[in-house]
């Protein structure tokens, strides 16, 4: 009985990843972030599973990467600014973008 639930457990947080990974992708895609930044390259930004890397094991890295999509900035890449991206992307779409990222 413990496997099966262990078992079944595993399987539904695959499955979520893989819905979430999707939305993740999808939303980058719609909200323009794919203009600057790729998933294992760089553009103008850092690949994302470069950005993915960086803030591997930081407790805090989500809250921080929303703050900084939302707000913009430069200098942690290098002096390529990044734009803000609220108004015009929802708060939401933001977090769930991040967390794509930091999944990759």
């Amino acid at each position: 009985m413990k496997v099966l639930l262990t078992t079944i457990a595993a399987a539904a947080v695959l499955l979520a990843g893989s819905a979430y990974a999707a939305d993740g992708q999808a939303l980058a895609q719609k909200s323009g972030c794919l203009a600057c930044h790729s998933v294992d390259k760089k553009v103008l930004g850092p690949a994302y599973k470069d950005v993915a890397a960086k803030y591997k094991g930081d407790k805090g890295a989500e809250a921080k990467l929303i703050a900084k999509v939302k707000a913009g900035g430069s200098g942690v890449w290098g002096p390529m600014p990044m734009p803000a991206n609220s108004p015009q992307v929802k708060d939401e779409d933001i977090k769930t973008i991040v967390q794509w990222v930091l999944s990759l």
